[in-house]
């Protein structure tokens, strides 16, 4: 808290002092006067992006979780959703976006959700495939024991240990999945998001209010952080207790 009211502190002082234009770094002072101005607008902008957003974490991290789930049940579906889990994970969203955006309507919201689902997918499936590979070695002999079937060593075992993972994954894509809907409205589309007026405002050399539209989308990455770390106390109850 203190680091980060000194660092405005010193931004302040250093644009004011050494007199640097707006366009190249504004003062915090004007952001947040035009934080306040248009907060309204931010908050309708932020609804919007966050929409997005959620809606594609939501079904990226679903497909995640299932789909590490076959993966670790199913050795040959393991040996080829590694390397295509890699390639979604190396495509660019500046090159993503665009393209999605000519597949469909230029009024769709289904180009935007669909880059956030795919950011997404990337940092759940991989640290829950890793969670679902580490089960203790007594719980296996004992579900064997049972003569459990794969399903009830699957949903009773494997998902429950693994879940400290899952939430490792979700805490990253919660943030990417903001990030991914915010830059996939700078290439067309409706311009009701935090990204498109971003460059709205930019285009228009109001470099202050596109910075108050950027801690807008600061904020929003930051209570969907908040948001993944209070469903991981509410699903894992004792890991505070531990804490």
């Amino acid at each position: 808290m203190i680091v980060g009211v000194l660092f405005i502190a010193l931004w302040q002082l250093i644009v004011t002092a050494g007199r640097i234009a707006p366009f190249i770094l504004p003062a915090p002072s004007e952001i947040w006067e035009e934080l306040v101005a248009q907060r309204q607008n931010v908050w309708e902008a932020a609804v919007s992006s966050g929409e997005n957003a959620l809606i594609g974490l939501f079904f990226g991290a679903l497909s995640g979780v299932l789909l590490a789930m076959a993966a670790s049940r199913f050795k040959a579906l393991d040996d080829v959703s590694l390397p295509f889990a890699a390639i979604l994970n190396a495509l660019p969203i500046i090159a993503l976006a665009p393209i999605l955006n000519n597949m469909f309507e230029s009024t769709s919201s289904i180009p935007r959700r669909l880059v956030a689902g795919i950011i997404a997918f990337f940092p759940v499936f991989i640290n829950t495939l890793r969670g679902l590979r580490e089960v203790d070695p007594i719980h296996r002999e004992l579900m064997h024991t049972y003569a459990a079937s794969g399903w009830t060593f699957a949903t009773k075992v494997r998902l429950p240990s693994a879940l400290p993972y899952v939430f490792t994954g979700l805490r990253q894509a919660s943030s990417l999945a903001v990030i991914a809907a915010v830059v996939a409205e700078y290439f067309g589309g409706l311009q009701t998001g935090l990204g498109s007026r971003i460059t709205s405002a930019a285009a228009f050399t109001a470099y202050p209010r596109a910075w108050a539209y950027v801690v807008g989308a600061c904020l929003l990455g930051l209570v969907f952080y908040l948001a993944t770390l209070a469903l991981e106390r509410l699903a894992m109850p004792w890991r505070k207790r531990l804490i």
